[in-house]
């Protein structure tokens, strides 16, 4: 019976850590990625500075 007890509380107090071993290498891919994209974004947006403004001349014509 106390090795079951023993068990039991263990895995209690392990399910912390192993929560913090799936979320933070989780949070750090999202933040990675998520940096990623923006810099792309940046990038097109300075090789493709006139995309705006096309949809100036448009709204300017109605």
């Amino acid at each position: 019976m106390m090795k079951v007890l023993a068990i039991v509380t263990c895995i209690l107090f392990l399910q912390g850590c192993v929560h913090k071993l799936v979320t933070v290498p989780v949070k750090v891919a999202y933040k990675t990625t998520k940096g990623v994209v923006k810099g792309t974004a940046a990038v097109v947006g300075a090789v493709i500075p006139d995309g705006d403004d096309e949809d100036n001349k448009k709204n300017k014509d109605d």
